[in-house]
């Protein structure tokens, strides 16, 4: 491996150890059913998701619900002794990346056959805390 790779490899793990995240891959829902249930609680609050996911009827609400404790969970890990109410966490990013596609063929008539595309995604929840942001903004400005 080159320097110059070997160097961007090592700066992109130490942000990684910073950041307080959880993947979910392979998730057998359509990337664009589970991309509106993530457009509704980015940005916002980590309780006020859960709420939010917690009543929302859609099946992917339920994955992220899930996949959000897990983020919480490893946020936990990294931060002992903080308090989740106090630390202002919040969904910086999620995004929804489409997973790999089952092709199947159903029979259709006059002897041809229709492809069906059962598709699956990979969701990404990071997480960030407006605290801690708006302290590395005040030593930025001094």
């Amino acid at each position: 491996m080159g320097s110059r790779k070997h160097n961007k490899a090592e700066e992109t793990k130490e942000a990684k150890k910073t950041l307080y995240y959880a993947r979910l891959n392979d998730n057998p829902t359509s990337p664009r059913k589970a991309r509106l249930v993530a457009d509704i609680v980015r940005g916002i609050d980590v309780e006020r998701a859960l709420h939010v996911l917690k009543t929302s009827p859609q099946e992917a609400a339920g994955k992220i619900y899930k996949l959000l404790r897990s983020a919480i969970a490893n946020w936990e890990k990294k931060n002992e002794g903080k308090r989740l109410e106090e630390s202002g966490l919040y969904i910086k990013e999620i995004f929804v990346d489409g997973g790999r596609m089952l092709k199947r063929l159903r029979t259709a008539p006059q002897g041809r056959g229709y492809r069906i595309k059962k598709r699956s995604n990979h969701i990404t929840i990071i997480l960030g805390s407006r605290i801690e942001e708006v302290q590395e903004t005040e030593n930025n400005n001094e």
